[in-house]
């Protein structure tokens, strides 16, 4: 009875999709599932211990399966099937942004967060004639105590200890490595024409150099 008196629109929106699903609604569920289970399988590519992806990478990863795998769920309610489509560029954003970052060369550098807790910092590295150098947000390495710190660095499937070097105060030298890094990956550079990722140093940017222990 309730059922009745609920006005059509509302009923057609919770009323079954047809059994038979488009061929767009497929490709699009595809490419839900496959950005999804990419972002775990790209990280295979890398030698040595498998590095599972965590915070929005992890998230958008999950999301993106799950989504997909609403797309094609042929019982749908039709409610469920525009909430899908509305939800997946959240999904989909971390996801291709993790899988571009991890198409290219990526460090792990295991160190300890701000609450004790072992974290493995997946980051970008570059070389100079001085030594191996990184970059990110000065909050960042603070939380994680890397200045001076004896942490183990992953690198090409091998295993050896860093003691990184925090510069922050030598804007040049910050500067010149960021840029370093924007010229070596491409991620950067596509992120940076777009506005998502810094094409300059800014003032929060803070570079570390991995000294050997």
């Amino acid at each position: 009875m309730t059922h009745r008196l609920l006005p059509a629109a509302i009923q057609r929106s919770f009323a079954p999709m047809n059994e038979k699903l488009s061929v767009s609604h497929i490709i699009f569920a595809v490419i839900l599932l496959t950005m999804g289970l990419g972002v775990f399988a790209i990280r295979l590519v890398h030698d040595g211990p498998y590095a599972m992806p965590h915070s929005g990478a992890l998230y958008g990863a999950i999301a993106a399966i799950i989504l997909g795998g609403l797309m094609l769920w042929p019982g749908k309610p039709s409610a469920l099937f525009w909430v899908a489509i509305l939800l997946s560029p959240i999904a989909l954003f971390p996801a291709l942004y993790s899988i571009m970052g991890e198409s290219e060369e990526v460090i792990s550098l295991y160190a300890t967060d701000s609450d004790n807790n072992p974290a493995d910092l997946r980051l970008w590295i570059v070389d100079r004639e001085d030594g191996a150098w990184v970059g990110m947000p000065r909050g960042k390495a603070v939380d994680h105590s890397l200045n001076g710190a004896n942490l183990t660095m992953l690198r090409n499937g091998e295993l050896t200890c860093v003691a990184p070097v925090l510069y922050d105060e030598d804007r040049d030298t910050v500067g010149t490595i960021h840029a370093m890094k924007v010229d070596k990956y491409a991620v950067a550079q596509i992120s940076g024409a777009i506005g998502l990722y810094p094409l300059e140093a800014t003032e929060t940017t803070v570079v570390l150099r991995l000294d050997p222990c």
